[in-house]
């Protein structure tokens, strides 16, 4: 139970509470204006004191984070394990708490860190949440372990603040796991069944994400479809390659002097490309002065005679010599002629004869480096064939990865189906077991018909793939009001519910928010039945509310009085009607 909060600061508006039901109301004065308003007096600011002494960080959205509050200092005095307990923790001191120092803490899992120097009795926010598990739940925290209950995610369904859209999360978009984890936990039931089907959807994930992995990749790899028989069969065709490869490696010889070698031997062909056209050309020639020779022809007197009468007839008298010596010149020049013809014929044939020895010899010169290059290679050469080489090694590497991998995948697929189907029996059986269900089923319906006259449902299903599933219907539900009922139906149930465990908190704390937009009639109904049930079942029930959202003409139980309730009222006339007595 809460006993009160207050501050280490004069102006703070101390509130006690008391059991059963306590409502700290905003109230609208006669002097207020127009521009005032009961939203920012406090009462949220109230519950987030509360969670803040209880653990909570302070949210970047609360008033606590504000410099005007700096060095304020706030005492919530609380019960647990049967005793009082006043517990301080400062704006300026975030990491840890203050117990008072008559607190008996001799049975406490954790025990406090005693400063004799402040007087002071600490234990740090991490700690401090442990303990309050421990005492309120009945939790017993492991770090080691994740996806389970913790005190903070437990008390944010036990003291709620701003979120009333969805009875079983105490924030917007909360994770399954942790939905399903906290409700199994307030239903009582097996928590750890929740815990292991996210275990599952994380393995479930991982394997997702190996796939996709395994699917990746560039260039080859990224066409492969990626089934295990596909990648076989890639695989045979590199190792292969790879073979092949590593054989032409072992026997490759490198020569440091190839690219000279290479040089040289280009060199020596077209020296003999030159001598071969040269030699074709003086065979050409040859053919040419045999053929002259061999239409040279003796001198014909007689025609040599016709000659000489004919020119004696153009170039008459001296110029005109004996027709002897003129045969005998003729004769002359023919035989000059000849003789110079056979010594071209020779000396050609000499050159070619020459040439010919010439190239045999850069042809012989030619074949023996053209056989150490065969024979050899470059380095360059050599290490296009290595990286050619590693390449196909790494692509064989990775697709023998895939392999692995794909086949991890379908034995991992095929171990969690059968993972799900033993937890699905056993959370299955587990549930039917469990009495505690079908009352918390009747006392829900029996709070949404007291506000409807209509009975709501409480669903909670099984599904093999996903766990734990919640929900609860009212028959009139729609509207954003109805809907805020079924959150407080549902925490008024489980407050009831409460009553059966030794270790689950005796309070029950809603904002304001809870009863915007719903109608008069249920809000009093409500009221009405959280009076009730907190005096019938012995649990605390605070509420805030605004003086205008108050029904008082539809309460229906004449011996009801909501003033008789009232713990705190704080008003808009002025700075000191509010929780903190101070305006910012």
């Amino acid at each position: 139970m809460i006993l009160g909060v207050r501050a280490n600061r004069e102006e703070f508006n101390e509130v006690k509470f008391e059991e059963g039901f306590n409502v700290v109301i905003a109230e609208r004065t006669l002097e207020s204006t127009k521009k005032d308003s009961r939203n920012g007096l406090g009462k949220t600011t109230l519950i987030e004191i509360i969670h803040f002494c209880l653990g909570a960080d302070i949210n970047p959205d609360t008033s606590l984070r504000d410099k005007e509050l700096a060095g304020w200092i706030f005492t919530l005095d609380i019960v647990f394990g049967g005793k009082n307990v006043s517990v301080s923790r400062g704006t300026n001191n975030l990491g840890y708490v203050v117990i008072d120092a008559y607190t008996d803490w001799s049975e406490w899992i954790i025990q406090p860190d005693f400063d004799n120097k402040s007087n002071e009795a600490r234990i740090k926010i991490t700690e401090w949440t442990k303990l309050l598990g421990w005492a309120l739940y009945g939790l017993i925290e492991d770090n080691r372990r994740n996806y389970i209950p913790t005190f903070r995610s437990l008390v944010s369904y036990d003291i709620r603040r701003r979120h009333f859209d969805n009875p079983f999360e105490n924030f917007p978009r909360q994770y399954i796991w942790d939905i399903q984890v906290n409700n199994a936990y307030i239903l009582d039931l097996n928590w750890e069944y929740a815990r292991k089907w996210q275990l599952l959807r994380e393995r479930k994930t991982e394997l997702d994400n190996l796939k996709k992995a395994t699917k990746g990749g560039q260039g080859l790899l990224a066409s492969l479809l990626g089934t295990i028989g596909e990648l076989e069969n890639e695989k045979e065709r590199l190792e292969r390659i790879v073979d092949q490869e590593w054989t032409n490696l072992n026997g490759f010889q490198v020569l440091q002097q190839y690219e000279q070698i290479e040089s040289d031997a280009n060199k020596l062909t077209e020296q003999i490309h030159n001598l071969t056209n040269a030699m074709l050309q003086t065979r050409r020639l040859i053919e040419f002065h045999e053929k002259s020779l061999s239409e040279e022809e003796a001198a014909n007197e007689n025609r040599v005679a016709e000659i000489y009468k004919e020119a004696g007839i153009v170039l008459p008298g001296s110029g005109v010599k004996s027709l002897d010596e003129v045969q005998v010149f003729h004769k002359q020049v023919t035989q000059n002629r000849r003789n110079y013809l056979r010594s071209e014929i020779t000396r050609l044939r000499n050159e070619i004869s020459g040439a010919d020895t010439s190239r045999e010899q850069l042809v012989h010169e030619r074949s023996r480096l053209m056989q150490i290059l065969a024979t050899h290679g470059a380095l360059a050469e050599y290490t296009k064939l290595q990286q050619l080489y590693l390449s196909h090694v790494a692509e064989l590497e990775t697709i023998n990865s895939q392999i692995q991998n794909l086949k991890k995948i379908e034995r991992e697929k095929s171990q969690i189906k059968i993972e799900r189907e033993n937890l699905f029996l056993d959370a299955r059986t587990d549930y039917d077991e469990r009495t505690i269900i079908r009352d918390a089923r009747k006392i829900f319906n029996n709070n949404s018909e007291a506000l409807y006259e209509a009975p709501g449902d409480l669903v909670v299903d099984i599904k093999q793939d996903s766990g734990y599933s919640f929900r609860v219907d009212i028959k009139r539900s729609g509207s954003d009001g109805i809907d805020k009922m079924k959150v407080f139906c549902y925490d008024l149930m489980r407050a009831e519910l409460s009553q059966q465990f030794p270790l689950r908190p005796k309070f029950l704390i809603h904002d304001s928010t809870i009863f915007a937009d719903v109608d008069e009639r249920q809000i009093a109904r409500a009221l009405e039945l959280a009076a009730l049930k907190s005096k019938q079942f012995g649990f605390q029930y605070i509420v805030m509310l605004n003086s205008d959202k108050v029904p008082w003409d539809e309460f229906n139980n004449t011996d009801f009085d909501l003033n008789n309730y009232i713990r705190l009222v704080l008003t808009d006339d002025k700075p000191a009607g509010s929780l903190l007595g101070i305006r910012f």
